[in-house]
């Protein structure tokens, strides 16, 4: 029990908002620009700070232990001899350095490559039609018996702070690069589920300005049209929230091979961890259909808010047009010209054919008023 407390708190921190991406320290011998970080552990404490991923895979192979080399958006110049250092495939390599990949787990050989699309919530004052509410990053990982290799891309998804957790639990770095590998993709799942909560808040928001915009006017039983921006609104957010389904959904199979099938580079320890990481995964990804079957329940209801505003609209106009046809059809039957019209020639005959017509249209105004057309 205490092993499942010490794992939970190294991988489940309070995050801090004062994560920056890693950058390049300068104080760090490394011939490549993209390595962020190179470090060997051995019995989970780390044993060298200022070597290069070659020195670091030497001292690995005669004294033991792993290395850990991570990487920010290298070129292919770049990630060469890094590849060629610890046997990556090609195809591997090229899927790291183009990047655009979606979520997968592949074996190549002694080594695992997985890939993690990362979300960020992009904070904003207020939801319109051009919105951006989440960005998204990839992480992969080249795991083997000796070495983890991460490569990142995008602004956010740093690893800087994960790496100083595991630092500080040694117990638990001494599982080897797996131990890391769980703790990345624990990681990147917490950061699905706070985004899932962020986006349920401008869900929960759209949705009240929907339904809430039909009850604000006034007229027949208090009902007002629906605003004109709710339509933009909501498509841009199912456009976000399918972007966010494209990270969550792909890494549902990934989740389930590491947590229920054996690996010989998956610690049997470390593996009992992934199943709930995986069942975190499945329930950020139910929450994420919700969302899409929510988004489209909330824009039909706009769409028959807006056909409803409109049909009132056209009622009021036939309404009016009917009350002005009244002393149109009067004026021209008078405008005709001939001798014997009723009352024609009678001294009271125009004040009473006025009286007569504002009481018809009277009358049939207050009939529409009653039946709610006006």
């Amino acid at each position: 029990m205490s092993m499942i407390r010490d794992l939970r708190a190294a991988v489940r921190p309070s995050r801090r908002r004062d994560d920056a991406p890693y950058r390049y320290e300068k104080s760090v011998p490394c011939t490549n620009s993209a390595i962020v970080d190179c470090g060997v552990y051995r019995e989970g404490r780390r044993v060298s700070e200022h070597v290069s991923p070659a020195e670091a895979m030497a001292g690995v192979r005669s004294e033991g232990g792993f290395a850990w080399i991570g990487l920010h958006e290298p070129t292919e110049a770049e990630f060469a001899g890094i590849a060629q250092e610890f046997g990556l495939h090609p195809l591997a390599v090229e899927d790291a350095v183009h990047a655009h990949q979606r979520p997968k787990l592949e074996r190549y050989d002694e080594t695992l490559f997985t890939v993690f699309k990362t979300v960020h919530y992009v904070e904003h004052t207020e939801l319109t039609a051009t919105s951006e509410v989440v960005e998204t990053g990839e992480v992969m990982c080249f795991t083997g018996r000796d070495f983890i290799v991460t490569v990142r891309h995008g602004g956010q998804g740093s690893l800087r702070a994960l790496r100083h957790r595991l630092q500080d639990d040694p117990e638990l770095l001494a599982k080897g690069p797996s131990a890391v590998l769980h703790a990345i993709a624990d990681q990147v799942v917490d950061g699905y589920m706070a985004v899932a909560g962020a986006v349920q808040d401008d869900i929960d928001e759209v949705e009240i300005d929907v339904f809430s915009s039909g009850t604000n006017g006034k007229g027949n039983g208090g009902k007002g049209s629906p605003k004109g921006g709710d339509a933009g609104r909501i498509y841009q957010l199912k456009r976000e929230v399918l972007e966010f389904k494209r990270a969550v959904s792909p890494l549902l199979r990934p989740m389930q091979l590491l947590s229920e099938r054996p690996m010989r580079l998956v610690d049997s320890d470390i593996q009992k961890y992934f199943r709930d990481v995986a069942d975190h995964l499945a329930r950020v990804n139910e929450q994420v259909l919700s969302f899409d079957d929510l988004l489209n329940s909330i824009l039909q209801a706009n769409l028959a808010q807006a056909a409803v505003a409109q049909n009132e609209d056209m009622r009021k106009i036939t309404a009016w047009a009917a009350i002005f046809a009244v002393p149109t059809m009067i004026a021209g039957i008078y405008g005709m010209n001939f001798d014997y019209m009723p009352e024609l020639h009678w001294k009271f005959g125009y004040p009473a054919m006025m009286l007569a017509t504002v009481a018809l249209c009277f009358g049939i105004h207050r009939g529409f008023k009653r039946n709610g057309w006006l």
